[in-house]
């Protein structure tokens, strides 16, 4: 199948939807110039070939009282476990991604809870009780001073 090549109005349609992806179709067709329909239709084509893969709202957490966010850097006891171990973390609420990453960790996961002690407890009583896990690195964060969807350039 022939890779979908997308043009300048995708992009400016892409660009667009990931400002708000509540946007209606026909304000983002009058700023590029075009019909809604085009926009739908468009909007569509990408959708059919993977590049749009869904829309949703985005969250403060802090808001919400989730305060401490941890990146983890996970050794595993071995690399062939790393699918086993995916499953195991897929059911941690507080697990929010996984990277399956190539150098000194296999796995990093981005965890985000109320505290402190909410992350200590999640580490010993949920982590480490993963057996395929033979040890973590953690990295608090601090702040996010670049979070933004990817620029097509």
């Amino acid at each position: 199948m022939k890779k979908y090549q997308i043009d300048s109005l995708d992009k400016r349609i892409i660009e667009e939807l990931q400002k708000d992806a509540r946007r209606p179709f026909l304000e983002i067709a009058r700023k590029c110039l075009v019909s809604g329909g085009t926009i739908h239709q468009r909007v569509e084509k990408l959708k059919e070939n993977g590049i749009i893969t869904g829309s949703k709202i985005s969250v403060d957490h802090k808001n919400l009282g989730y305060g401490v966010e941890v990146l983890l850097g996970v050794h595993l006891v071995n690399a062939k476990m790393v699918s086993k171990v995916v499953k195991r973390l897929e059911k941690f609420p507080e697990v929010v991604q996984t990277l399956y990453t190539t150098g000194n960790y296999a796995l990093f996961i981005k965890i985000i809870t109320r505290d402190i002690d909410h992350y200590h407890n999640f580490l010993v009583k949920k982590l480490q009780a993963i057996e395929e896990i033979r040890s973590t690195e953690s990295f608090i964060c601090l702040e996010t001073p670049i979070d933004r969807d990817l620029e097509l350039i």
